[in-house]
């Protein structure tokens, strides 16, 4: 018969078949020289699935608890990792140790009086996620959060070891700091979880940037051309220094950017860390613009977040939600900051800039009206609303309008950049968290003492519209706005070999109504191929034609329809910012200032 591997501890220990009272406390005996073992090889490719082992020296009569976290920092999301444990086991000197659950993601440990502990188990690695691990056959990637236990209850300033075993011809990745040819060490447990590995076979370059290394590692081999690595490198190369420039500190003495490219990826999601990031895209759109600022982005929070960060999240609790109302600062004012570095780097110009900057504010405008500090706190229930992740772009137009206010009121003497300076120099390393008083401090001493009052309780705590047309004149921009009524269909396509498959479906939209579904592949409009981009110039033909048939062929499950539904027109704002040409001389100091990172006359 087949037994359960608890049901075997219990039939060999019939003393453990009366139910065994839960500690009082949920606490650890203490542990020390803690070893880590992760094994990948082709076998557990296949399996899609990776082994691990934790090794220790147990103090006490005490059981040992040890947890897995739930979630991992930069990723507000609770995943309980405990779920794809399986062929869990403890020893101590080859003899079987009794164990069970303490909670769902802790595990007790009875040990005899102590003593040396290898605890094995199974975990399962196939989801495709920047916070998850993820196998294939010839590859691996893993989170520290996901396999490495902790001692419950108990500090995690303890120093411990990592060896990965692997092919002998497979490569291993990680920001860690290397002590042999297979094994990397941490100082902490928070260093030791947040160092992603990448294991396998998988193309890898580096060059000088800022005076640091720079890796850029890429699975599946060949899923990134010479010329896109090069390419990617040199961008980073010219973006990099502007970021090091806000905090005069350069935190790392190399940085890995580590990217996975798949076809069931849509768009790219990235994650950051303290001297790498995680990048997961869709196989098509590695060439696309919006690239260089993603990575952009998860750099810059090597500084704010992996260092700089609110006192909510200070120091991280692996065991439970840490909501913050500071989301739009950790996370707004840092794409505010990507899209400076870019600018500031040469990677684009103004226009480029500003065009980023419409591209949020009309984010914002199709989101409904929410205060920022709600918009941070509720990202980890995923709000069906639309404004799950509107304190990116809604926090970084903040940062735009702060810099703005600091920048007039000091004709360009200081900065938004000056304010995020210094809370690293007085918070991070004094090693604490900001708190709000301590921001807001920052803010008002660096605009020569101007209340923030108004602008908290209204565009920050508050619901109010962001009033552009009072803010962008003292920066040297202006908004011009059309209104137009044309003709559209409601979708977002990505190009597919078989045409344009369909990603959104805007509610109510032309689309919506005659049925067209995400996952829909339409191959011709009007009689036009979607492979031939005259298809676009439907818009114009039926630019007076509202409620006219148009005829449109799909792909559905492998079958070919057609249907004719009657042009719909939706009505647009057709928002663009611009350089005032009527600008005074300190809106023009002040424009100069933020595109190129300067303060002074």
């Amino acid at each position: 018969m087949t037994i359960h591997p608890r049901l075997a501890v219990l039939l060999l220990s019939p003393s453990l078949l009366v139910a065994q009272p839960r500690p009082a406390a949920q606490r650890s005996a203490v542990i020390s020289d803690v070893r880590y073992s992760v094994t990948f090889k082709a076998l557990q490719g296949i399996e899609r699935a990776v082994d691990v082992s934790m090794s220790f020296n147990a103090t006490g009569k005490e059981p040992v608890l040890l947890s897995l976290p739930i979630w991992t920092p930069g990723d507000y999301e609770v995943s309980y990792f405990a779920r794809n444990v399986s062929r869990f086991s403890a020893t101590s000197r080859g003899k079987a140790l009794v164990w069970d659950k303490s909670t769902p993601s802790s595990w007790r440990i009875v040990t005899d009086n102590g003593g040396p502990v290898t605890v094995e188990f199974h975990y399962k690695a196939d989801s495709l996620d920047n916070a998850q691990s993820w196998t294939k056959e010839d590859f691996l990637l893993f989170n520290g959060t996901n396999l490495f236990m902790y001692p419950e209850g108990r500090a995690l300033d303890f120093p411990a070891t990592v060896t990965v075993q692997t092919e002998d011809s497979w490569r291993v990745v990680t920001g860690m700091n290397q002590t042999g040819a297979h094994s990397w060490s941490a100082q902490n447990y928070h260093e030791l979880v947040d160092h992603p590995f990448f294991v396998g076979k998988f193309d890898l370059d580096s060059a000088q940037v800022s005076g640091a290394w720079m890796r850029f590692s890429s699975y599946p081999s060949g899923s990134v051309k010479p010329a896109q690595r090069t390419k990617l490198l040199g961008e980073m190369a010219k973006a990099i220094p502007t970021e090091v420039a806000v905090f005069a500190d350069r935190p790392w003495p190399r940085y890995d950017i580590m990217q996975i490219a798949d076809s069931s990826a849509q768009g790219m999601s990235a994650l950051e860390h303290e001297n790498s990031n995680v990048g997961v895209i869709g196989a098509g759109y590695i060439d696309e613009d919006f690239v260089p600022s993603v990575y952009a982005h998860e750099i810059f929070h090597s500084w704010n977040v992996k260092r700089l960060r609110p006192l909510d999240m200070w120091p991280y609790n692996y065991s439970e939600m840490q909501p913050t109302p500071w989301l739009w600062v950790s996370e707004g004012i840092t794409d505010y900051y990507a899209d400076l570095a870019l600018v500031r780097g040469g990677v684009i110009d103004a226009a480029g800039f500003l065009g980023k900057t419409e591209g949020k504010m009309d984010h914002v405008d199709k989101t409904v009206p929410i205060a920022l500090t709600d918009a941070s706190l509720q990202a980890w229930i995923h709000m069906t609303d639309g404004t799950n992740d509107i304190y990116y772009d809604k926090g970084s137009l903040a940062g735009l309008a702060l810099d703005i206010m600091i920048r007039d009121a000091t004709d360009n003497a200081a900065s938004l950049d000056g304010v995020m300076r210094s809370l690293y120099s007085s918070d991070y390393k004094a090693g604490k968290g900001f708190t709000p008083a301590e921001w807001w401090g920052a803010v008002s001493r660096a605009a020569k003492g101007a209340s923030t009052k108004e602008f908290l309780e209204k565009y920050v705590a508050g619901r109010d519209v962001f009033p552009w047309n009072q803010w962008l004149p003292k920066a040297g921009w202006r908004m011009r706005t059309d209104t137009l009524h044309q003709p559209r269909m409601g979708v977002s396509f990505q190009r597919d070999s078989a045409g344009l498959l369909v990603v959104i479906v805007e509610p109510g939209s032309m689309a919506a109504g005659a049925g067209i579904k995400p996952g829909d592949v339409v191959t011709s409009i009007d009689g036009v191929s979607a492979n031939n981009p005259a298809w676009e110039n439907w818009r114009v033909k039926y630019a007076s034609r509202e409620g006219a048939p148009i005829e449109i062929k799909f792909i559905r499950d492998g079958k070919t329809e057609t249907i004719t539904p009657a042009v719909k027109f939706a009505t647009l704002i057709n928002r663009k910012l611009e350089a005032d040409s009527n600008a005074s001389e300190k809106a023009k100091r002040i424009r100069e200032g933020i595109l190129k990172g300067t303060i002074g006359k």
